[in-house]
């Protein structure tokens, strides 16, 4: 059976030859790429394009504006609604249900 030193000194040599064998086909293949390029007249930029920066543009449908949503709850004295989004206003205290808005 092979040892830890064992094996680690013949992961570093196949570590090594992996890498010869990588750096020689990687400048065929890059040959290669630039003989397609030539032939098919293609650019770098026909192959990746260039990616945009900062945020994607908007949409249509993200450009559009939410209608607002129907009151849940209202105040009887002042006649102040809330749809029960955001902050909870002070009106409406401890007890909620008592301003909830009757579904008709």
């Amino acid at each position: 059976m092979a040892t830890y030193q064992d094996l680690l000194a013949q992961k570093q040599a196949l570590e090594a030859k992996i890498e010869e064998a990588r750096s020689t086909e990687v400048a065929g293949v890059i040959e290669q790429i630039r003989e397609l390029m030539v032939r098919y007249s293609l650019s770098p930029e026909d192959i990746a394009p260039r990616r945009r920066r900062g945020r994607p543009t908007s949409t249509a449908s993200a450009a559009t504006e939410k209608a607002p949503l129907p009151p849940k709850y209202m105040d009887p004295k002042t006649g102040k609604t809330w749809s029960g989004r955001g902050r909870t206003p002070a009106w409406l205290g401890k007890r909620p249900e008592r301003f909830l808005i009757q579904q008709e």
